[in-house]
């Protein structure tokens, strides 16, 4: 550790020791929380680290001051826009994801799927798999199997038609 990294240490231990208790309730007072206006000390801090001591030293109790308000009205601000939701609000509001019963299904279908396509000749699975798990077109697919973008076509047709038939699914539905 440098002279100045030393001395910058030492002057920011002085400011914690004699700043911290002031600062954090200045902090609760503006928060009104203790844990919350401890984190906003710490981070007065933190910036404080950063600061040459002769930038500041000359107005320190206010440069403290002023970063520890800022800090918690940045938080206040952000809280505000955070508002929590009540039991009726949550209940209403739609979830992005599926449900469990339709990721379950999913699941189900998915893995049925897969054991329908392991069934196939090999060059069907094979084709299949490049079309719909890579989502190639049927030129690249075509390009990597060395078949012709018509054989690679038929194929896929028939691989979907016998998966259908062994599905027992209507031939408008798409197998995903």
């Amino acid at each position: 550790m440098s002279i100045d990294e030393n001395s910058q240490t030492v002057w920011v231990r002085v400011a914690v020791e004699r700043f911290s208790g002031s600062l954090l309730r200045y902090a609760q007072m503006l928060t009104g929380d203790l844990d919350e206006a401890r984190d906003i000390v710490q981070d007065t801090f933190i910036r404080l680290c950063a600061q040459k001591p002769g930038r500041i030293e000359a107005h320190l109790a206010q440069w403290l001051f002023r970063v520890c308000r800022n800090r918690a009205l940045d938080i206040q601000r952000k809280q505000r826009r955070m508002r929590p939701l009540n039991e009726t609000e949550m209940s209403s509001q739609a979830s992005p994801e599926p449900s469990p019963a339709t990721q379950a299904e999913r699941r189900d279908t998915s893995g049925e799927i897969s054991a329908l396509l392991a069934k196939l000749p090999k060059n069907q699975e094979e084709v299949v798999r490049l079309k719909f798990q890579e989502g190639l077109s049927y030129r690249e697919i075509s390009e990597i199997t060395e078949l012709s973008v018509s054989n690679v076509g038929f194929l896929i047709h028939t691989a979907l038609k016998a998966v259908r038939q062994q599905m027992k699914v209507e031939p408008k539905r798409r197998i995903p």
